[in-house]
């Protein structure tokens, strides 16, 4: 008991408490903004980059842990949205049960496509999450009663609590906060346990997995309907912070900016994630917007996410998370080179010394052999 305590106790100083203190210095954004360090828009932005975060996380799982191609993701996060504001703003459901069963529906429609990778995989695969998601979208245009069609859907900051407390866009953006550092420490104990064993065997072969007594079928059901419910909890809280919603948003384009958000943050990585969606989402509004001529083309941060994504493939596969333990791999490496020429010029500035003390040792041996005989 007291090893199991203990390992809890170091897990959470070496992983959580990074976790929770992240969480916290981004839950101080509106601080900032109120002193006039930051504009007020600050908040709106850093907002959109943890649902996008939370969203590409799932993706992690499924595209990063499992192997699994999937091109709908915007699809599965507009039908969490959709649902959401309908359940709250139609027929007057609490805040906390429409997000529950919104995230329900979309993970059995991901068990679907589960079922379905069961079948093809690879690009088709690809190709076939791409075609529901383009059937959401659709579908998201035509259901006016539900979704207010090409007009949109409008919804409020959450009530939380059944009723007890209405949030504002600060509490709401604190929400954001604490909700992604709990995904963060989910998705850790999630992928470093049984099943990220499991799915990274699936990933590597999925011949040598089921010759190990892995079950693909159970576990790309649960990497689906992880995926699915994380990007429905990002549509959850996607169009209570917004407060509206429109089909257009929900486009292919859409899903590969959260492919490009977890190759360019980096796969199989916790904070590589958030990394990726802070370069592909705030890294418009926050920087190329404001750079003259460039910052007015219409679909140059399109043309840099590409770039970006063909950058990091060639030189950091692994993901930007890992270009400052890159550099400081190479630094130790250059420091311990260092190191061993040093020592070698010292080993060849002895060498002389050691041999003429030995050749001294050998003519003092000499002589007092003569002398002997």
């Amino acid at each position: 008991m007291e090893k199991k305590q203990s390992g809890f106790a170091a897990s959470f100083k070496k992983h959580y408490l990074g976790y929770i203190i992240f969480g916290f210095l981004i839950s101080l954004l509106p601080i900032a903004t109120k002193a006039g360090v930051l504009k007020t828009s600050m908040i709106g932005i850093v907002g959109g980059t943890i649902i996008y975060s939370i969203v590409a996380q799932g993706l992690n799982i499924n595209l990063g842990f499992a192997g699994l191609t999937s091109l709908g993701t915007a699809g599965f996060m507009g039908l969490g949205a959709y649902a959401s504001a309908f359940f709250t703003e139609n027929l007057g459901w609490k805040w906390e049960a429409a997000l529950i069963v919104s995230i329900a529906i979309c993970v059995l429609l991901g068990l679907v496509v589960g079922l379905i990778s069961l079948r093809v995989e690879g690009l088709y695969l690809g190709i076939i999450t791409l075609c529901i998601a383009e059937i959401f979208r659709k579908t998201f245009e035509e259901l006016d009663p539900i979704t207010g069609g090409y007009q949109g859907k409008s919804a409020s900051f959450p009530t939380i609590f059944f009723g007890g407390w209405k949030l504002n866009q600060i509490q709401n953006y604190v929400l954001l906060a604490i909700i992604m550092v709990i995904m963060m420490i989910l998705t850790y104990n999630l992928v470093h346990g049984q099943i990220g064993r499991a799915m990274h065997a699936m990933r590597g072969s999925t011949s040598a997995a089921q010759a190990m007594g892995i079950s693909l079928f159970k576990y790309r059901l649960m990497a689906f309907a992880l995926s699915t419910g994380y990007a429905a909890l990002g549509g959850v809280l996607y169009v209570h912070f917004f407060r509206f919603v429109y089909p257009s948003t929900w486009t292919l384009v859409l899903s590969l900016n959260i492919v490009a958000m977890v190759v360019i943050g980096g796969s199989r990585t916790i904070f590589g994630p958030f990394l990726g969606a802070v370069i592909v989402y705030s890294l418009q509004d926050l920087v190329i917007k404001r750079i003259p001529v460039i910052g007015d083309l219409n679909g140059i941060s399109y043309i840099i996410s590409g770039v970006l994504i063909i950058l990091v493939v060639m030189f950091y596969p692994k993901g930007v998370i890992n270009f400052f333990s890159s550099i400081g791999e190479r630094v130790s490496k250059s420091k311990e080179a260092k190191a061993a020429a040093a020592a070698a010029v010292q080993t060849e500035a002895g060498a002389p010394a050691q041999l003429e003390a030995q050749a001294d040792t050998e003519t003092e041996s000499e002589k007092e052999e003569n002398g002997n005989e």
